[in-house]
């Protein structure tokens, strides 16, 4: 039986009188690929939050690698941060620093490594990438997509066992696009790394072909794979995956 990385059971979360997501049911496997999809406002970027422990929810169960991420103390909580990598949507890396110490920082934080070990470990996650040029580089000395790749790079530096991935598309021409979800599609493939990915992009959901949870207004309204989406007739998902097509 495969066990599961991310477990959750009737999530609410909500501001003030409003509700954002409401009885959310979902899970992730460990090793797989999840996609988090929907229109503008559905609530993807708040579960996303949610599930790092960015918000608490109002209600529900969130259980990451085994934990209740909802009820733990904060030294908990840290332990399990250092058990997860964010790619966030802008990047969120530090201009005044290159892009080597960016990715140090963490280890720095983090770690006991010594400074050989730890630019060793910048120096491979920076190659996976392809980014070992760019070791001495600020960021605004690179371009938007070496950013991207360079944050990813972060967002992997401590052997995260999920990957979250917020737009990783967002802001990138076609290709470099592309690029991106290849490097994805490796870090799952030939290391096994269990990731998480928000985004609205169509072409980029059909080449990572993940497991899908589509929401809308706050709910989950479909879950499966790239295969089963295009021949859904839902009044949601149809449309999304077949634009300017006839109705279902």
């Amino acid at each position: 039986m495969v066990s599961r990385a991310i477990d959750i059971r009737g999530l609410q979360v909500g501001y003030d009188d409003l509700l954002i997501l409401q009885e959310i049911d979902a899970h992730v496997d460990r090793g797989e690929i999840a996609i988090v999809l929907g229109g503008s406002g559905c609530g993807k970027s708040t579960l996303l939050k949610t599930i790092i422990g960015l918000i608490q929810p109002r209600a529900g169960r969130v259980e990451v690698l085994g934990e209740d991420a909802t009820a733990l103390e904060d030294e908990d909580r840290d332990a399990l941060s250092k058990r997860l990598g964010v790619m966030f949507q802008y990047g969120a890396l530090l201009n005044s620093l290159t892009i080597a110490e960016n990715l140090a920082l963490p280890l720095e934080m983090h770690t006991d490594l010594k400074p050989d070990l730890v630019a060793a470990i910048v120096r491979t996650r920076l190659a996976l990438v392809g980014l070992g040029h760019a070791y001495d580089r600020f960021p605004n000395e690179l371009s938007g997509g070496m950013r991207k790749r360079a944050a990813l790079a972060r967002a992997m530096v401590l052997d995260p066992e999920i990957l979250f991935c917020d737009e990783p598309g967002a802001g990138l021409d076609p290709i470099t696009a592309a690029e991106i979800d290849e490097l994805l599609l490796t870090l799952n493939r030939e290391l096994g790394t269990t990731i998480v990915i928000v985004t609205h992009e169509l072409l980029s959901i059909e080449r990572l072909d993940g497991r899908l949870i589509m929401l809308d207004q706050g709910r989950v309204a479909f879950t499966g794979t790239v295969a089963e989406a295009r021949r859904s007739d839902h009044p949601i998902v149809h449309p999304f995956f077949h634009p300017g097509g006839p109705p279902a």
